[in-house]
């Protein structure tokens, strides 16, 4: 797709595409995403937190004159887009993670995601599931009715929140009467910042007490009907988890990922994978840490994936995160572990993953269907953002093939 804005910042436009594209269950205005956008300098990501946490205070501030007017839905509404914007706000700030305009958009974002979750009829419900000594945090959204019903587990990816897994998929699955839990696991936003928590390959030792969770304390769960969906990199988190994890009624990849090692060691193409991977985990390796840092400076992708990447993933320099890529793969007969039914999805034009869907896909022996999304209908970008409804009906679609037959 031709960007609208920022031709020659690939990242700065598939971040805007993905908070317009939230439009679809109540994330957005198109209107003002688009009047911030024009307002940013391309690739300063200085502009790109000012103009962003302006337009998400302007709502805020918004949301609450509706609310003390007495007019919770308006209220409700303005609540969800302005958790989405200062969620977007902060994006591009984790190469410094003593910044404190991080703390201020994310601790505004969840707590307008909370106000906006009071307002719903019923209230989507704050959880805080134990996990080694930690809580981990999430919402729980109940469906109607009081038989036991299937449900779906979902969470986020490398950099997204579990606010924005209601414009992700828990409206959308909401909507077609199953039961909801998200939750933000090590690495990721409530984990990462309140708790340290960094990132880790063994999903399936996050997603087994949060199933464990759901299972025990919900009776309107049926506990042989429980999906799970991992986005962007939850792609590979989440088939990791059913790999070991086989309680699971089938697993939903949003988009599907194989191995990152690939893609670490494709940022060395003069060296053989062998090569690669031995310098990447080297205790020095200055001509590795030069070609990496060359690429941040040319390609905003690499330069911001490197610098939140080492946030997230609790190292210091750019080559300790690209090496930490390495331990998250399904390879080595682990994605052939897996029994439950899943869903690969695959984005035509993705831009942190190509190609990695059809590979896990053609590993799996699993029950396996391939779900392609193209640029021509207008979601062939990475996790299919600015085509929400178009994916998730899609999605859940097969969903309800699988677990309502």
């Amino acid at each position: 797709m031709k960007p609208l804005f920022f031709a020659d910042d690939p990242q700065f436009w598939f971040e805007t595409l993905r908070a317009l594209g939230h439009a679809a269950y109540g994330g957005a205005e198109p209107g003002e995403v688009l009047a911030t956008a024009e307002r940013i300098t391309a690739g300063d990501y200085d502009s790109w937190y000012d103009e962003w946490s302006a337009t998400a205070a302007h709502t805020a501030r918004a949301a609450a004159t509706a609310l003390a007017a007495g007019h919770p839905v308006t209220a409700r509404d303005a609540y969800l887009r302005a958790n989405n914007y200062f969620r977007v706000a902060e994006f591009f700030l984790h190469g410094d993670p003593r910044d404190p305009r991080i703390a201020t958009a994310y601790e505004q974002a969840v707590g307008a995601f909370q106000t906006a979750a009071e307002l719903f009829e019923p209230r989507v419900q704050q959880v805080a599931i134990p996990f080694e000594g930690h809580l981990l945090h999430g919402y729980y959204y109940r469906a109607p009715g009081d038989a036991p019903a299937p449900a779906v587990i979902m969470h986020n990816g490398f950099d997204g929140s579990v606010e924005e897994m209601h414009f992700f998929g828990a409206a959308a699955a909401l909507e077609r009467g199953y039961h909801v839990l998200t939750f933000d696991g090590p690495g990721q936003p409530w984990a990462r910042f309140r708790d340290g928590l960094p990132f880790r390959p063994d999903w399936e030792n996050v997603v087994t007490p949060v199933l464990d969770w759901l299972i025990a304390g919900h009776p309107e769960v049926d506990p042989g009907r429980v999906a799970l969906l991992g986005l962007s990199m939850g792609g590979l988190l989440a088939p990791r988890a059913a790999a070991f994890e086989h309680r699971l009624a089938a697993v939903i990849a949003v988009d599907g990922v194989y191995d990152l090692g690939e893609v670490s060691r494709a940022l060395l193409p003069s060296l053989t994978p062998e090569q690669a991977e031995a310098r990447l985990r080297a205790e020095e390796a200055p001509e590795v840490d030069a070609a990496i840092e060359a690429l941040m400076k040319v390609n905003p992708t690499v330069r911001w994936a490197v610098t939140h990447g080492s946030y997230v993933m609790g190292v210091q320099t750019p080559r300790q995160f690209v090496a930490a890529y390495l331990d998250y793969s399904l390879a080595d007969g682990i994605a052939e572990r897996i029994t439950a039914p899943t869903l690969v999805c695959d984005a035509e034009e993705d831009l942190f993953f190509a190609g990695q869907a059809l590979r896990l896909y053609e590993h799996l022996t699993c029950p396996r269907t391939l779900l392609r999304f193209t640029v021509a209908e207008g979601s062939g970008a990475h996790c299919h953002a600015g085509a929400q409804r178009l994916a998730f009906g899609r999605v859940f679609d097969w969903l309800d093939a699988v677990v309502r037959p």
